[in-house]
């Protein structure tokens, strides 16, 4: 996966590391190259990334739009920069929402940041949430057609309509 930071790959690779964080710097590192985040990260990185991603969760969890929107805004005023041109790969000239020559920690920060605020903008405040599934509580971008997404995946979505139908059909 190669992450498109204008469209809901940075919400979607938050939540990955979110749900399955990695257990060292050297395991974030790889999972961040197999998205195309080519930058080197130390110890420092994963407790950084750890932090930012319960702050991140708190943006998911926030009750209403304006708390979603305010909490969103302190972790872009603390991440972001002002926008520039950047053809730093050699690969095409594209934006960036972030210093240059910043640590891993903070590109993720910048990428996820504003990715997540590119996706409420564009898509509705409400397109991120927790599964309704009682006992699953993992995180979910909503990107579907209808915006009405309520589990994280198709098995808890299954998992659900089964349980809903055995209590109607015992009943």
């Amino acid at each position: 996966m190669h992450i498109n930071p204008y469209g809901e790959d940075p919400v979607r690779f938050a939540i990955a590391l979110a749900v399955d964080f990695p257990a060292t710097a050297a395991d974030l590192v790889a999972r961040c190259r197999a998205a195309g985040v080519e930058v080197p990260a130390g110890d420092v990185d994963l407790a950084d990334v750890r932090a930012f991603l319960t702050d991140w969760l708190g943006v998911v969890d926030a009750p209403d739009d304006e708390t979603r929107a305010a909490r969103l805004n302190v972790l872009l005023a603390a991440a972001s920069a002002y926008p520039r041109l950047t053809n730093h790969a050699s690969d095409g000239w594209h934006v960036h929402y972030r210093a240059a020559e910043l640590p891993l920690a903070g590109v993720l920060r910048a990428l996820i940041g504003v990715g997540t605020a590119l996706h409420l903008t564009g898509r509705g405040m409400h397109r991120l949430g927790r599964c309704a599934v009682a006992e699953c509580d993992r995180p979910f971008a909503d990107v579907s057609r209808t915006g009405r997404q309520r589990y994280c995946s198709p098995a808890c979505a299954n998992r659900d309509a089964v349980r809903r139908h055995r209590g109607r059909v015992a009943s």
